[in-house]
């Protein structure tokens, strides 16, 4: 049975974006840039909330005309060419290879199929909602050395306890440690 992997990039203080929304602070060194593609290697479709598919998708398509920053370069052709599956309840289509679909219970389905894994990408309400449905299987957190202060928390408050077995971590780039998270019922 295929995964769900959660990527996402957090500061020291529980942050994945600043308290203007700021999402400025992540440096993607050589290093992260290897382990996010290996990720991507590993699934066949890429998952996201709404709210992080409005930045992705705003960014993306045209990468190469705004950044020369290797990754970039890099990662736009094959964000463009992977099937995505967008999580919501208000958005009813999307461009770029774009499945929309409106429930978890859907995601739960998908999961079930034939494939490699679904990696979603940042985010905080739907991987705290798949986290409480037992879907997650694999977290992967990415501390950058920032403090921001305020922001969105990586989890929002929650009165569940969901305990996870350090499986993985890393120095990436000198700079930044890759956490690797399982559930410890799995």
């Amino acid at each position: 049975m295929r995964k769900i992997l959660h990527f996402v990039h957090t500061s020291l203080d529980g942050f994945i974006e600043g308290p203007k929304g700021e999402f400025d602070w992540p440096q993607m060194g050589p290093e992260l840039s290897d382990y996010g593609k290996e990720l991507n290697e590993r699934s066949d479709i890429f998952l996201y909330g709404r709210v992080v598919w409005d930045m992705m998708s705003s960014f993306w398509p045209q990468a190469e005309s705004v950044s020369d920053h290797p990754h970039d370069l890099e990662f736009a052709p094959v964000w463009r060419k992977t099937p995505k599956v967008v999580v919501s309840r208000t958005l009813k289509s999307a461009d770029w290879n774009t499945t929309v679909i409106g429930s978890i219970d859907e995601l739960a389905a998908l999961k079930q199929r034939e494939g490699r894994d679904l990696l979603l990408t940042g985010g905080s309400e739907l991987a705290a909602n798949l986290t409480a449905a037992g879907l997650i299987d694999e977290y992967h957190v990415v501390v950058h050395p920032v403090l921001l202060g305020g922001g969105k928390r990586l989890f929002p408050e929650s009165q569940d306890r969901h305990p996870l077995q350090l499986v993985e971590s890393r120095v990436l780039d000198s700079r930044a440690v890759v956490l690797r998270h399982t559930r410890a019922d799995s």
